[in-house]
């Protein structure tokens, strides 16, 4: 391997290994305190405040991120699999799943888009 190739590699377990500190730190923080709100999320609020705060650039962990974004849907072959075993839920409550699924998923696609802008114009007022 060349050395560039081996600088790549090198960087994209930097940012994988911040990732999954974050995710671990969040889910600590969750038993620790109790809270009932999932590890994974506690993490991302940690990301944002690094980013928010400017101690982390979100360039820094493009690479890490962009290979996790693109391997998404092994994360969701298992839940998908699930549901091969619950055909009769699926047949009586389906309609109410997907109303369910949904309408969580158009929630958090508008509280990720008024926390986006409300951030975007925090910063440009910050700026000269």
């Amino acid at each position: 391997m060349n050395r560039a190739r081996v600088g790549h590699l090198f960087r994209l377990g930097a940012e994988l290994a911040v990732l999954l500190g974050l995710y671990l730190l969040g889910c600590q923080l969750a038993a620790w305190l109790g809270w009932p709100i999932p590890g994974g999320v506690i993490g991302l609020g940690l990301l944002l405040a690094a980013f928010a705060s400017g101690r982390v650039d979100p360039a820094a962990l493009q690479l890490g991120a962009g290979l996790l974004l693109a391997e998404m849907l092994l994360f969701f072959i298992p839940a998908l699999m699930s549901l091969l075993d619950y055909g009769a839920l699926l047949r009586e409550e389906g309609g109410r799943i997907m109303l369910v699924i949904g309408s969580s998923t158009l929630l958090v696609m508008l509280t990720t888009a008024l926390t986006v802008e409300a951030m975007c114009r925090w910063r440009m007022r910050r700026e000269p």
